[in-house]
């Protein structure tokens, strides 16, 4: 009797902040940056679940529409080129909402991009890792562009020193690490509802 007492307990603590978290967030867009296999993708789409949004991944919305991986864009036209559509696909995601975004790993390192989500009031959650947790996630899989080098962990890391004080930019700022994701959930939630706290607290 006791387990299930707290067990329904437990699922109404997270059904409120769910909902304190979408009053919270208004009509603003959730925009998940990060570097790549922190987590961005999986922990958006249950974030925009909770919140009972839709969740587009920037990525997948830029293969769509080009027909083309993220590898042969790379490929054909280089990265300065990439990064320009991946500007106007994000700006054309942003002019409609509420909606969860995750980006690409470059995305939010891109100066344009920056101003982009900016005004048109994007909310950027940063899911920061460390090093060994992101080396454990993209090691596993051959789709990463940026790291087709001799050394790709070294690689990883000078990405991370190049461009975590940019992340460092973003509105919230969560640590992903490895636990179950609903905790995770939970953190940018909670993370969204002190933000706007604070925000309302200082009149910024």
């Amino acid at each position: 009797m006791g387990k299930g007492t707290d067990s329904v307990s437990g699922t109404e603590e997270v059904i409120d902040l769910a909902a304190a978290a979408r009053q919270a967030a208004g009509s603003r867009n959730l925009v998940f940056v990060g570097l790549m296999g922190a987590g961005k993708s999986a922990i958006g789409r249950l974030v925009a679940q909770a919140l009972d949004l839709p969740f587009i991944d920037s990525d997948h919305e830029i293969e769509r529409v080009s027909r083309m991986t993220i590898n042969e864009l790379f490929a054909a036209y280089g990265e300065p080129e990439f990064r320009a559509l991946e500007t106007r696909v994000i700006e054309r995601l942003l002019k409609s909402g509420p909606r969860v975004i995750s980006t690409g790993g470059g995305a939010y390192i891109n100066e344009n991009t920056r101003r982009v989500i900016r005004e048109m009031d994007g909310l950027t959650i940063w899911i920061n890792a460390d090093l060994d947790t992101l080396w454990a996630r993209v090691s596993k899989r051959d789709n990463r562009p940026l790291l087709k080098t001799e050394n790709p962990r070294e690689t990883l890391a000078n990405l991370m020193a190049a461009r975590y004080p940019i992340y460092a930019e973003a509105d919230i700022e969560v640590m992903s690490r490895d636990v179950k994701k609903d905790v995770m959930v939970n953190e940018v939630l909670a993370a969204v509802v002190a933000h706007q706290a604070a925000f309302h607290a200082t009149g910024e």
